[in-house]
């Protein structure tokens, strides 16, 4: 994924920055601390102080709206915190797994290592209000209620957030800080004033806080626009003409400000503003011009409004008050631009390595041919490493604006994602849409479209084994010979004889699924081919070779970080079995315990991968002794066999 290296550094404290001292140390000793306020009152300055105070040991975290994915929001807090002290690998290998549980296995394990981390540690979440996917609530929840003694969180957020703050349990350990707390008093206004370089009388300082209320970055917007007049008219002095909320002060100064600056200075504020992050070169191909760095590099040193966010003051982001209002100014002044703009740095980032950047602009460009060009290739490997809510944003977007059928290569990819994460509905949803869309090239991959559907419809299997047969042998036709997918149609040709007894000819099959898999490195097909060939050991009664092929499909899912891919079950199925046949009970055990955590994801989906496991399950539970775990296995079993019931011998087997 692409970690962006500015979201994990607290912002610099430049010079001219306002000191809040007494604050900072209230918030020393507590174990959570909660900064909400509405934009522009300093809570990321306050935190960077607090910070800083801290020295050593603090981690830091500025969520965004990409973080609206548990793996992705929880991948950034173990990065935060691994780069103070090494964490256990385990967190990263679980936040990699697709199909992980957050709450069951993710957010213990990140707990536990914090836990065991040698030195006090502290851990900053800004602009936590971006946060709506309730996994991801539900996560930082935990991470609160679970809070391990060493640990100290600050949470910033513009509103509430919708956390359970209570669920810390003891009173005084959160400390709240609000508006009230924020607000500069004459003394600190005073300061902030100066360092914008305006000189103000204590009466003049005394009324422009009770004007802004001690709003901090009302009280420095009205700095640079007494400064921006006085240059152009120094004669005039600036009155008390605005009032009341935060964001009619902000509108009014913003005017004032503008109306004395450069054109092209607005035109660069303002075309620059669709950006979230922003460097020179950026800025050339999205303005068409030169020598942005230099300007970006200008407006820094004279605006405390452009935030630096690398040592080295390449790349640049807008206070997200002021950036608002920029935004506001261009739909103004040039709404016909914005499109433009948004697909010139779709084309940047793109160019650059950075195409999950790319999609968002060319989703706000509104072009729908570069997103599903983007997503077609990205959808697979993303859900693959876990971020599972991150690909279902993506395909949200085509399904938003009834696209499904115009790209049937993001509708295959959305089958396999949705089909092999157990989402029968809509797999069956979206392989509908995509055998309705037309398309005449090649996938990214090099195969036919033909091929991959051909694929995809003996994956869920959903006309019975026969068709399953024959679609998977179409797919064989249709992949290129360099295609990955070659293994899994190898390894659905090989199971669709397996089910209805033909041993001897799913072996070869399968053992061709084995070898290919292997050259390929696709190691999911790999390992279930693995799984399938101990199912034929076991029935020929060769238990030997039964539990070689169990051990290798085992080590490959376990080097592969592949223990929380659902279809993986089948692996830990056969490997209880054979534990069981050798009398390792306890090992078998393990194996259960590994398969059921998968289980719930067993669906008709993959009707024939999922009953086939849950009857392994069921006889392993049953050479255990344990009759009623069989029972529960047989009735998901059966419920599958309801929606799909030619799966040859598995009815039979039931």
């Amino acid at each position: 994924m692409e970690l962006v290296e500015s979201k994990l550094r607290p912002p610099s404290i430049r010079p001219g920055t306002v000191p809040r001292t007494v604050l900072v140390e209230r918030l020393l000793a507590a174990p959570v601390v909660c900064v909400v306020a509405p934009p522009g009152y300093g809570k990321t300055i306050l935190l960077a102080q607090w910070a800083s105070r801290k020295g050593g040991g603090v981690g830091w975290v500025t969520l965004d709206e990409h973080d609206n994915d548990p793996a992705v929001m929880l991948t950034y807090l173990a990065v935060a915190l691994d780069r103070i002290e090494p964490i256990d690998p385990g967190v990263f290998r679980a936040l990699a797994a697709p199909g992980a549980s957050v709450l069951g296995t993710i957010v213990p394990r990140l707990i536990t290592a914090v836990a065991a981390m040698t030195r006090p540690v502290a851990l900053v979440t800004d602009n936590l209000e971006v946060l709506d996917n309730p996994q991801c609530l539900d996560a930082m929840a935990e991470v609160v209620a679970r809070l391990p003694t060493g640990l100290q969180l600050a949470l910033a957020a513009r509103t509430t957030p919708r956390l359970p703050t209570a669920l810390v349990g003891t009173r005084g350990q959160v400390m709240a800080v609000g508006v009230e707390e924020l607000r500069m008093d004459q003394d600190e206004a005073h300061a902030l004033l100066e360092g914008a370089g305006v000189q103000l009388g204590d009466a003049e300082t005394a009324a422009l806080v009770g004007l802004t209320e001690g709003w901090p970055v009302g009280l420095y917007l009205a700095a640079l626009a007494r400064k921006a007049r006085r240059a152009d008219r120094p004669q005039e002095e600036t009155g008390a003409e605005f009032s009341g909320d935060y964001r009619l002060v902000a509108d009014y100064l913003w005017a004032e400000l503008l109306s004395h600056q450069p054109q092209s200075t607005v035109s660069f504020l303002t075309r620059t503003a669709v950006l979230d992050r922003m460097c020179g070169p950026l800025c050339d191909a999205v303005l068409g011009t030169t020598r942005s760095a230099d300007r970006l590099a200008s407006l820094a040193r004279s605006n405390l409004l452009l935030v630096p966010l690398d040592q080295q003051q390449q790349w640049y982001r807008y206070h997200h008050l002021f950036r608002g209002l920029l935004q506001a100014e261009l739909d103004r002044r040039e709404p016909e631009l914005v499109q433009e703009l948004h697909l010139r740095a779709a084309e940047w980032y793109e160019a650059n390595g950075l195409p999950e950047t790319a999609i968002d602009h060319a989703q706000a460009a509104g072009d729908a041919d570069r997103v599903a060009r983007l997503v077609a290739s990205l959808a697979l490997p993303t859900g693959s490493t876990g971020r599972i809510d991150t690909v279902h944003r993506w395909l949200a977007w085509f399904e938003d604006r009834g696209l499904i059928e115009r790209y049937p290569p993001v509708a295959v990819q959305a089958i396999w994602v949705y089909a092999l994460w157990g989402q029968a509905a809509a797999a069956d949803r979206w392989f509908d849409a995509a055998e309705r869309g037309a398309f005449a090239g090649a996938l990214p991959d090099g195969s036919t479209l033909a091929g991959f559907r051909s694929l995809l419809a003996a994956l869920l299997c959903r006309d019975g084994v026969d068709r399953m047969r024959a679609d998977a042998e179409a797919a064989l036709a249709g992949l290129s010979p360099g295609s990955p997918w070659r293994a899994a149609a190898l390894l659905l040709q090989g199971m669709s004889y397996l089910l209805v007894g033909e041993v001897d000819q799913a072996d070869p099959i399968l053992a061709r699924a084995v070898e290919v898999g292997t050259q390929v490195g696709y190691l999911p097909a790999l390992s279930i081919a693995l799984a399938e060939r101990c199912l034929v050991a076991i029935e020929r009664r060769d238990w030997q070779q039964a539990e070689s092929l169990a051990d290798r499909a085992r080590t490959i899912v376990e080097h592969g970080r592949l223990d929380h891919y659902i279809p993986i079950s089948l692996v830990y199925a056969v490997a209880a079995r054979t534990s069981i046949h050798r009398g390792a009970t306890q090992t078998a055990q393990e194996h259960l315990v590994q398969a059921a955590r998968l289980r719930p994801q067993l669906t008709y989906a993959t009707p024939h991968l999922a009953v086939q496991t849950l009857l392994e399950l069921g006889r392993a539970y049953l050479g255990l002794g344990d009759a009623a775990g069989g029972r529960v296995t047989l009735t998901e079993a059966n419920d599958i066999l309801y929606r799909r019931p030619d799966l040859g011998l598995l009815s039979s087997q039931a």
